[in-house]
């Protein structure tokens, strides 16, 4: 089944393709035979590393709108937890974006709270606006962004205390320490009776995010989720898989790690096998739910081309 750039939400995470077939075409390929090879990096490649944030600010400061990240409406077909969660559970998504990703939640689920993160404070500004803009009821009570570079700087102690974080047998994190000021006293009133915190989170959505951290800071930054996810807890994942028609757009001199690569903006990403992904969640605690290569040909009606698309579908358990 081919989809378009209008097809339904439940058109989405389907198998129009074996990725074992796609491997064997690319690996075949002279052409792209400078994806397979190894790569060995340089000390100036973590230096680089660094300019990433403020990579990604200019950015979503030329790419802010909704033409440009549109509302993904698939999410709760994919991940039918966040319609069918208890009454105010908690769901933190790590870069949010514009509010593509949060708004449908919020749609979908009227008793759910979404805190939303991202290292951009505009983007954050247009998220807030994206979301007070839709017509949806008491969403002002239930949308709380914030500001956070999670792989940098971890998150603020307000989502998870000292004495939560021991419990969870986690590091501890300054309050507020990545906060932005004029959040501050909306998520003050979120907090739970004692004030110490909100007590963890039911849900973590990384949909497209952790392709964009540094290869070297990925586990860190999946020990941060780890540690404000309450026990029992689901995180949700969706991102680009290796042979993916991104990645094979890239350029030779675009490579800066082994399946990473830098835009000409200076963004990275990196392209995920379902090994790789389960090293990574694994290696931090969790519990595999679902994880698979999710296989779709999407169609360019106006150019009248068929692109194949790999992204890799995961549900990750904290263990009770």
């Amino acid at each position: 089944m081919s989809v378009s750039s209008s097809a339904g939400a439940g058109e989405y995470h389907s198998k129009d393709f074996e990725w074992e077939t796609l491997k064997q075409e690319i690996e075949n390929d002279p052409s792209l035979q400078y994806h397979l090879l190894p790569y060995n990096s340089s000390p100036e490649a973590a230096q680089e590393a660094e300019k990433d944030s403020d990579a990604w600010k200019r950015f979503h400061s030329r790419h802010y709108s909704g033409k440009f990240f549109k509302e993904r409406r698939y999410l709760l077909k994919e991940f039918p937890e966040l319609v069918s969660c208890g009454g105010s559970s908690k769901l933190l998504e790590v870069g949010c974006g514009n509010g593509s990703t949060s708004l449908p939640i919020l749609r979908g689920n009227e008793n759910i709270i979404v805190y939303a993160c991202d290292c951009s404070s505009e983007i954050l500004e247009r998220a807030k606006e994206f979301v007070d803009a839709a017509d949806i009821g008491s969403v002002k009570d239930r949308f709380c962004p914030f500001y956070c570079d999670f792989c940098t700087a971890g998150f603020p102690e307000w989502l998870a205390c000292n004495s939560c974080l021991e419990s969870f047998q986690q590091k501890q994190h300054d309050c507020f320490s990545d906060t932005e000021e004029k959040y501050k006293p909306h998520l003050k009133n979120l907090l739970r009776q004692d004030d110490c915190c909100i007590g963890g989170v039911d849900f973590i959505t990384l949909i497209f995010t952790l392709s964009a951290v540094p290869l070297q800071r990925m586990p860190t930054a999946i020990r941060e989720c780890y540690s404000v996810l309450k026990p029992g807890g689901l995180l949700l994942f969706r991102d680009y898989g290796l042979y993916d028609m991104t990645m094979l757009r890239f350029k030779p001199e675009q490579r800066v790690e082994f399946r990473e690569y830098m835009r000409s903006d200076g963004t990275r990403s990196y392209f995920f096998t379902i090994d790789s992904v389960r090293n990574l969640f694994v290696n931090a605690g969790f519990i595999e739910v679902e994880l698979e290569y999710c296989c779709v040909k999407s169609v360019n009606r106006g150019k009248g081309k068929s692109m194949r698309r790999v992204w890799v579908h995961g549900k990750f358990r904290k263990p009770l």
